[in-house]
């Protein structure tokens, strides 16, 4: 088969389309004869290297991809030849007290495709069977690759970590970033009103498409004095930040009392500061977040296929022109998701 494969760390060079043996599943596992990938930022990193954290190198990235299952290794079951499947990106050991209580990513052996183990920027994966998610019999290959990574991250964000209620106020930043361009619409689907912060006229035109309510230029002027003009002296009840120490400060000062800021990510840097005893005054919560459970994978699938939620996607790139996929990531010029066709 062929597959994409990164043995060293750096430019998009790095990228190479190689010939590999076709990989066999193994026990409870299933191989997927792939039509289309996505990318998320991590992607990017697994190329680029993240300082103080390894990747298995070599590896072949991807950590969301939409095929067909074409072999079933011993034990496989809940799924059968011939299915067409979105695929789960997180994998924990399935048996500790964290995966089978349902909160997966907290797994001492958590790892995520493309991450840990080779990912789905290939003509096949193999996975185990529980991450195979039933995709529509009408949806395109490259919307059934598009949302699981982007969608779980952001689900989980909303729903388990800050608890969005209906008749809140969130404040969701970089519109056009992958977990971001979903987070808006399940915000609005939650009943939020939603403010979300851009850096482009046309990001900010196409962030009020998909569902928010007020769009704010982050890159020039002061946009936390216009959030605040917008929600008032009260403030938001909510932040989505994975900018990271660009907006942190800001985003503490604008929550209401007990609000919360929860992020996934820290893409303008990893050291954040601010005045803690605002932190106490007001009873805010700052939340870490990475990734979800399966269970709210297959929440998720049922939301999709009946239509109340449906991935951006920002373009469409054959496997051949991988490194001008990866290059859309890097340049910030995408809204929402970057998808690989593979078949």
């Amino acid at each position: 088969m062929r597959a994409v494969v990164v043995r060293e760390h750096g430019g998009l060079d790095r990228l190479v389309l190689e010939e590999k043996p076709l990989p066999e599943p193994g026990p409870c596992e299933v191989r997927i004869r792939l039509h289309a990938a996505a990318l998320n930022h991590l992607d990017a990193w697994v190329r680029k290297g993240v300082p103080g954290h390894s990747f298995p190198l070599p590896i072949t990235p991807g950590c969301d991809g939409a095929g067909v299952v074409d072999a079933l290794g011993p034990g496989a079951s809940g799924v059968a030849v011939g299915d067409r499947v979105s695929l789960a990106p997180g994998i924990g050991c399935g048996v500790c007290d964290a995966c089978t209580s349902g909160n997966d990513p907290l797994c001492r052996r958590y790892g995520i495709l493309g991450e840990t183990r080779d990912g789905t920027c290939a003509e096949a994966v193999v996975v185990p069977a529980r991450n195979c998610i039933p995709m529509p019999a009408s949806q395109p290959f490259e919307e059934a690759a598009a949302w699981p990574l982007a969608f779980l991250t952001a689900w989980h964000m909303l729903t388990r970590r800050v608890a969005l209620h209906p008749g809140e106020t969130i404040l969701i930043h970089a519109a056009g970033s992958g977990v971001s361009s979903a987070a808006i619409p399940m915000a609005r689907l939650l009943g939020a009103t939603v403010l979300a912060t851009a850096g482009s006229a046309a990001k900010r035109k196409k962030a009020l498409e998909i569902g928010a309510h007020h769009a704010i230029d982050y890159e020039t002027g002061d946009w936390s004095a216009e959030v605040r003009r917008i929600a008032g002296k009260r403030g938001v009840d909510a932040v989505v930040n994975h900018v990271g120490a660009k907006t942190f400060e800001s985003d503490v000062r604008l929550l209401v009392k007990g609000g919360r800021l929860v992020t996934c990510g820290a893409t303008s840097g990893f050291e954040m500061k601010t005045d803690f005893r605002l932190v106490f005054f007001k009873s805010l919560s700052i939340l870490g977040s990475t990734m979800g459970s399966l269970g709210e994978m297959h929440e998720l699938a049922r939301l999709v296929a009946g239509g109340s939620l449906r991935p951006t996607i920002d373009s469409v790139f054959p496997l051949e022109r991988i490194r001008d996929a990866h290059a859309r990531i890097d340049e910030r010029a995408a809204f929402g998701k970057v998808v690989v066709k593979i078949a």
